[in-house]
């Protein structure tokens, strides 16, 4: 596994898993292209490939021959389908991209991996050749989400639907870590999803959840936070299980989609809207890049010893150009580093608190 001093030595490498995802391999590779010249990174294409030159042989036509400099292809003949079964796939199909992108960072030939492909295959790939960081139960999806300050994460947003008090209680660690390392939060308010603000509320896991948080005296515990809040600016990470999770996400971005839609279509519905949606360009432009998610490229599975970043199933080239800055920044700041740290630190100390202390034997009657 590189560390932050092997990757410093040459320029960062990222594997992508260029057959995964609703628009692969064309738009993986447009934008793989576009990342590593923008972010200067050496990217490998992980697939079949001669699909892959063909879309590279495009690019060089219209881009010129330098173009893909910054690219080498990693062959992998099979592909793991959005409907494929994740766990029996990856051990039937050795072969795989998604594999193959995962073996990469394992043996250190490249420092993170994207997957825009099946959510499930990812995390299982990551989860068989990659594993666990030491400390950690489950690792976690970890999503950026605008909000009307500072960008909040949510996590988990889909890879636990079933959680424990003691996964919420990493989550809000490793979350921790991320925020203070990638964004540059110098003491992140973490804050755990529910149905009220009030102590006591919700079920029993998010008020067993609540009590571990609250007695961790290395994060910002802010207590319960609703789903606006994180819209709002009211926490810099939002704690909860993959299942709550993954609805929320869901249910931000269809808004964020109908909205949009509503207001093209109201700014398209007369002369008059229309100049008005002329001079007002800019600023909608601005308005579209908060809430639209390939702005923030991707999630980052933490808890995996490794730099695992996971696009949407609909990525498109820009979507993967920001995966890849996601990616590189997170290699550069050794967030893996810090939050493998943080939690073996974590296990050492429960471990000892569970450990019956020595004691001195009873003086024998005289």
């Amino acid at each position: 596994m590189p560390t932050a001093n092997t990757a410093a030595k040459r320029p960062t490498t990222i594997a992508i898993d260029a057959m995964g995802g609703d628009f692969a391999p064309g738009e993986i590779v447009k934008g793989a292209v576009l990342g590593a010249r923008k972010h200067d990174v050496q990217v490998q294409l992980v697939g079949q490939p001669e699909a892959i030159e063909r879309e590279l042989a495009l690019l060089r036509a219209d881009m010129g021959a330098n173009a893909t400099s910054h690219v080498t292809i990693v062959p992998a003949l099979d592909v793991i389908g959005m409907g494929d079964s994740p766990a029996s796939a990856i051990r039937r199909k050795r072969d795989a991209s998604i594999v193959v992108t995962a073996k990469q960072v394992k043996t250190g030939e490249a420092d993170a991996m994207i997957a825009a492909g099946s959510t499930g295959a990812a995390m299982a790939a990551a989860l068989l050749y990659i594993g666990r960081i030491p400390g950690v139960d489950r690792p976690a999806i970890g999503v950026v989400l605008p909000s009307t300050s500072t960008p909040s994460l949510l996590l988990d947003a889909g890879a636990n639907a079933d959680c424990i008090p003691e996964m919420l209680l990493q989550f809000g660690q490793m979350g921790n870590v991320f925020m203070q390392q990638v964004h540059g939060i110098a003491e992140p308010r973490v804050g755990i999803m529910n149905i009220g603000e009030e102590l006591g509320k919700g079920n029993s896991l998010v008020n067993a959840a609540y009590e571990l948080l609250s007695n961790d005296n290395n994060i910002n515990f802010i207590g319960n936070v609703e789903g606006h809040d994180v819209f709002k600016g009211g926490c810099d990470v939002a704690v909860c299980d993959g299942f709550s999770g993954n609805i929320a996400l869901k249910s931000a971005e269809g808004v964020a989609k109908m909205l949009l839609l509503a207001i093209k279509d109201e700014l398209s519905s007369s002369l008059k809207a229309k100049a008005g949606a002329l001079l007002a360009r800019s600023a909608l432009r601005r308005a579209k890049a908060q809430v639209d998610p390939a702005e923030y490229g991707g999630a980052l599975l933490l808890g995996i010893n490794g730099i695992c970043v996971i696009g949407h199933g609909n990525s498109k080239a820009y979507a993967i150009e920001n995966a890849i800055r996601v990616a590189k920044q997170s290699v550069i700041t050794d967030v893996l580093g810090k939050i493998t740290a943080v939690m073996t630190d974590n296990e050492a100390t429960a471990k000892a608190a569970t450990t019956e202390p020595a004691t001195e034997p009873l003086p024998q009657a005289q």
